[in-house]
């Protein structure tokens, strides 16, 4: 924070003497205990009201000594009446006018706020408070000197003076002048004498024995005979005339051990209070001048003048500007912490003090300089880390401004310590980021001290509410308030910390990520199924995780790296992919399940055509409905992807359907199987036509059937309403189906997924196994029934019956009556929309086999030239029964697969020699010249036509000629039996 913005957060004149100012930044008061002194314990047994004494003896010794006047002594009485003078003293200084006063430069440097100019400076003593209009007078004040203990001190200096022309008072030993000069007659009573004395005695032991500028041999005379003499001056009071032995002795011994040198010479110099850290105990107590007596957290406005007449006891004390930065910067320190830190003023002063610090370290070669330095410094960082390792817990919106100057102080300490004094380091300067480093682990410990209050918060309030509904789940909650935790530090924090650390932001979000993460990942490892709160934990961390890497993007924008040592730090949660896993996962279970059901369920399925009114299987309801749920629950999942894994659904639940369609048809035959297998050929016997049929032959012919008639390899026990049933449940499934993808496209552009379009475009091919498979299975179906109703259920009035024996009392009419009640059966139980297309294939089977028992009937049949209107009019009659006077097959579609039998049946009315000619003509025109000299004989292609050799050729053979007869013969030895 900049000296001019500081003076901008306050105007001048604002004071700061009062805590219940509005403008002050409160932050939690810590006692000073926290804060342990760095400077040792110099001289434990000198209080602190001892040695403020001695320092304002020192003060004012060394004022005076300055001063261009010979010393004056004014009683104290006399000194109030009059008006103040320079004539009063030789220490203009001391008694320069208060209101002379200009604007503090040491404030403005500080970048303290100015206050409003003091009304008045109250004096310590007896009696009736008085203003103090001199500097002198306040120092006085301020150090809490009674006026008794001020004209003492200032009588005892003018007979020093007196006694000692021309010295200076830093070749002087002032305890021991002063010691020879005050008398008893100078302190109210005998006992406030002895206790002088013996401060002075303790002073002396300090100066010169316990804390010493040279350290003592250990051999020391001098020094082993001091320590003998203030002994015996506890045992019996010690004379101190000038004259007397005892005063001249102790003044020998003391002057011997004040004025050594490191070069064994005799100093000029006496150093009784320069001694280490004696002189800075000393040189504190006196800077506590500095501050209000009245109003603890204040910088007098007469700081300049103080410190200038402070500085004139440097040369007693062995004080630089070096050390005095160092003190007067703890000072400041030590006083915020002190006073509840409540006067940001301070600390931030304490902080520019701390910059000229750094300055002074680089340069500093004194071990006694750098031992107290490391000492403040160590205490300053502790102190400042104790706050910056929880910064969110320490700093609000009411004291944030304060952060700035703690992580100053803070990243200043570290600097110093690591650049300035430690040795290990100084080859590293150019590698290590101090500042960088620290901001860097303060982030990291605060926002990992806020996650783990955040969870333990969470978690308290979760075992309070979890009677409650609708409650939500542990790391939803904690993802919401991990985000405004997140935008808070961006928002708060990372502007402020930006400056030590560029990449605040990112390295906040980093930390978050990762704290989030542990947590998330443990959540996730104990996952086995998708349920609301694994989909709502995962919806809100991947929600989260999209806030975090964006607010790393945005911080990073400006850096070298581009951000990416920030985003290689956080690892994606792949919560979409976690989401997808489980979903994927969700699916197969339902998938099985129904797969495991339909095979479980067909084996009970009997085809009950009157199970229900739509005459279909209860199991397909049952399965469609299982679907339809599956699909229902799909899309009611909370996650992002359904377009995705809608595919993969779709394929299940259709490979699930498609295995029920083909597990249902399997069994049921085909075609194939009900096509009764073709006699060898024969020829007609001659007279058996015009002879009585003999019954014994009718029924070895019966007998025969099943040599004659095709067995199925299906299951013959399924009737004919079983087969419907199954048909309408495979149309029922087709119409099922489109419905369910009309529905699956509504559904998925409800659903706000992504690539919706590509999804819902190609919907209707997405159940293509099973419809494909409900297609080819009613096809497969209505075939079969159609041959097994024409070929096995009507063989009997068809294949056995049809124009066995005579033509004319063997004829169709049998065979139509029973038909027609298979027909009704059908109409009455198959679906409308396939039904025309099972009596369809019922026309086309019972179309093949009036040709079948025509061409290929065996030698129980035999044909004259007569017989052919009958023939002609049979197959109309077939033809009627299926056109029913209108109401049954379109004439247009009966006489399109009539085509085949209407085009051979002119062949019947065709004579004998016609048809052997036509066959010679068909056969050489398919073989050629090689049939010259043998006819061969055609095979049997079974597509009857009246062009084709074979088809011309068993009408032959079923001709009761015998012009036919003997052409077989000779042509190919066709036998007359089987």
């Amino acid at each position: 924070m900049s000296q001019s913005s500081r003076h901008k957060a306050a105007a001048p004149g604002d004071s700061k003497r009062h805590v219940n100012n509005n403008n002050v930044h409160i932050m939690p008061a810590h006692p000073i205990d926290d804060v342990v002194s760095p400077f040792g314990d110099a001289a434990p047994n000198i209080s602190d009201s001892e040695l403020r004494e001695t320092a304002y003896e020192i003060l004012v010794g060394a004022c005076r000594s300055t001063g261009v006047r010979p010393l004056t002594y004014i009683p104290q009485s006399e000194r109030a009446e009059r008006t103040p003078a320079p004539s009063l003293s030789s220490a203009p200084s001391l008694q320069r006018s208060l209101t002379s006063t200009a604007a503090s430069k040491v404030k403005k440097a500080l970048g303290m706020k100015s206050i409003k100019k003091r009304v008045s400076g109250e004096s310590v003593g007896q009696g009736k408070a008085k203003r103090a209009v001199t500097v002198g007078e306040l120092v006085r004040a301020q150090m809490r000197i009674s006026e008794p203990t001020d004209s003492r001190i200032r009588r005892a200096l003018l007979r020093i003076a007196g006694s000692q022309l021309g010295k200076r008072i830093e070749t002087m030993v002032l305890p021991l002048e002063l010691l020879q000069q005050i008398k008893p007659t100078d302190f109210t009573s005998q006992k406030e004498y002895e206790a002088w004395k013996k401060r002075i005695f303790k002073l002396l032991e300090a100066g010169l024995l316990m804390h010493p500028h040279l350290p003592l041999d250990n051999t020391s005379t001098d020094a082993r005979r001091l320590r003998q003499i203030i002994r015996g001056a506890v045992e019996r009071p010690l004379e101190t005339g000038k004259n007397y032995e005892s005063m001249q002795n102790l003044r020998s011994v003391v002057m011997s051990l004040a004025c050594r040198s490191f070069d064994g010479s005799i100093s000029e110099k006496c150093h009784w209070a320069d001694g280490f850290p004696l002189n800075l105990r000393i040189y504190r107590i006196l800077l506590e001048a500095c501050f209000d007596v009245n109003e603890p957290t204040s910088v007098i406005e007469e700081v300049d003048e103080v410190l200038e007449l402070i500085k004139k006891t440097w040369e007693i004390l062995g004080v630089n500007q070096m050390l005095h930065n160092l003190c007067f910067g703890w000072i400041l320190f030590h006083r915020y912490v002190s006073t509840g830190q409540v006067e940001s003023d301070l600390l931030f002063a304490a902080n520019n003090l701390l910059m000229e610090i750094e300055k002074d370290a680089k340069a500093a070669k004194d071990a006694d300089y750098s031992k107290i330095l490391s000492s403040i410094l160590n205490t300053i960082l502790d102190w400042a880390e104790q706050r910056l390792r929880d910064y969110h817990d320490i700093f609000h919106d009411d004291n944030i401004d304060s952060l700035e100057t703690v992580v100053s102080l803070g990243v200043l300490s570290a600097t110093i310590l690591v650049e300035g004094i430690s040795q290990e380091y100084r080859g590293k300067k150019n590698q290590v980021d101090v500042a960088r480093d620290r901001v860097d682990t303060y982030i990291r410990s605060s926002l990992r001290t806020a996650f783990a209050q955040k969870l333990k918060k969470v978690n308290s309030s979760k075992k309070l509410s979890k009677n409650q509904p609708n409650h939500l789940p542990v790391l939803s909650i904690l993802a919401q308030d991990v985000t405004e935790l997140a935008f808070d530090e961006k928002t708060i924090f990372s502007p402020i910390l930006k400056r030590w650390h560029p990449l605040a932001a990112g390295v906040a979000v980093a930390t978050l990520h990762s704290c989030y993460g542990n947590e998330l990942r443990q959540f996730v490892s104990g996952i086995t199924e998708l349920t609301p709160d694994a989909i709502q934990v995962l919806l809100a961390a991947d929600k989260l995780e999209k806030n975090l890497v964006q607010i790393a993007v945005e911080d990073s924008v400006d850096s070298e790296d581009g951000g990416k040592s920030i985003i290689q730090e956080m690892p994606p949660y792949e919560a979409e992919a976690a989401i997808g896993n489980l979903a994927k996962s969700w699916i197969n279970i339902r998938v099985d399940r129904l797969k495991e059901w339909v095979c479980r369920n067909l084996q009970q399925e009997v085809w009950n055509a009157r199970a229900n009114k739509e005459s279909i299987a209860p199991s397909a309801v049952e399965v469609l409905r299982t679907i339809d749920e599956t699909m229902e629950a799909f899309f009611m999942l909370p996650i992002p992807m359904h377009s995705v894994l809608l595919p993969e659904l779709i394929s299940g639940l259709d490979g699930c359907l498609q295995h029920y369609v083909l597990k249902a048809k399997s069994g049921c035959g085909s075609r194939n199987n009900f096509i009764p297998t073709m006699p060898a050929l024969t020829r007609c016997t001659m007279g058996s036509k015009f002879g009585a049929f003999k019954r014994k032959e009718k029924l070895h012919t019966a007998q025969r059937r099943k040599s004659q008639v095709g067995t199925t390899n299906g299951d013959n026990s399924l009737g004919v309403p079983q087969l419907c049933c199954r048909i309408n449940t495979f149309q029922h499934i087709r119409k099922e189906l489109e419905v369910l993808e009309k529905k699956t496209v509504h559904q998925l552009r409800s659903s706000h997924s992504t690539q919706t379009d590509n999804i819902t475009n190609g919907i209707e091919k997405r159940f293509e196994l099973s419809a494909a498979s409900s297609v080819e299975a009613i096809q497969q179906l209505s075939e079969a029934i159609a041959y097994k109703v024409i070929f096995h259920d009507l063989s009997h009035v068809l294949w056995d019956g049809l124009y066995v024996g005579e033509v004319s009392s063997s004829r169709i009419e049998p065979f139509l009556q029973e038909l027609e009640h298979y027909l009704e059966i059908i109409s009455s139980t198959v679906h409308d929309r396939v039904r025309t297309r099972v009596i369809t294939d019922i026309m086309k089977a019972s179309f093949e086999g009036f040709l079948l028992v025509l061409l290929a009937g065996g030698p129980s049949r035999a044909f004259t030239h007569q017989d052919s209107d009958i023939i002609e009019e049979d197959f109309k009659f077939l033809c009627d029964l299926f056109w029913s006077n209108g109401d049954g097959l379109p004439a247009d579609l009966i006489d399109k697969f009539s085509t085949s039998v209407r085009s051979i049946l002119p062949l019947y009315h065709n004579d004998t020699e016609s048809l052997i000619e036509e066959f010679k003509r068909l056969t050489l025109e398919s073989y050629g010249s090689s049939a010259k000299s043998r006819l061969p004989l055609p095979p049997t292609s079974g597509q009857w036509n009246p062009t084709e050799p074979n088809t011309v050729l068993r009408v032959l053979c079923y001709r009761s000629d015998e012009t036919a007869v003997k052409f077989l013969k000779k042509a190919y030895n066709l036998p007359k039996k089987l």
